[in-house]
């Protein structure tokens, strides 16, 4: 059977008196010295062993990204904020009523996609750029009708 001994006293019991238990001059224990520097101080120098085993992909650009100006901005309005404002927008001339419905442009609004929160409580024609799934069922089932225009 392996025997294994008990560590029963511990080491600050031998340093009783010795004022730096080990740790060499005044000092030596204190401030960041002791364990290579701030952050990510030595990562490119006495620590390299350690970025090269565990974050081998710490250093250099990964992907590509694209210039903002390409990238599409959507600012979305929900079919339930609309069918609240229609009233609103029929008064100041940003709808009109073809029909029995209500046509309104969202993008001259300021708004490119149609998000699907809220109820339609009457039938709208909405032109939009890009629209949910949920927004078209919504508003195909209160009579209405979602209208795609072309462009991003």
């Amino acid at each position: 059977m392996l025997e294994v001994s008990v560590r029963r006293e511990k080491k600050s019991k031998y340093y009783r008196g010795s004022r730096v238990c080990g740790w060499g001059r005044t000092g030596q224990h204190r401030r960041s010295g002791r364990k290579g520097g701030r952050g990510h101080a030595g990562y490119h120098k006495h620590y390299w062993t350690w970025v090269v085993k565990y974050a081998p992909d710490w250093f250099g650009k990964h992907g590509f990204t694209r210039p903002p100006a390409l990238v599409p901005r959507y600012k979305g309005i929900n079919v339930g904020k609309i069918d609240e404002m229609v009233e609103d927008l029929l008064r100041k001339g940003l709808a009109k009523e073809e029909d029995g419905k209500v046509r309104l442009n969202i993008v001259k609004l300021g708004f490119n996609k149609l998000l699907g929160g809220g109820r339609v409580s009457r039938p709208l024609i909405i032109e939009t750029i890009k629209a949910t799934e949920e927004a078209i069922k919504k508003v195909e089932e209160a009579g209405g009708q979602v209208i795609i225009l072309g462009g991003e």
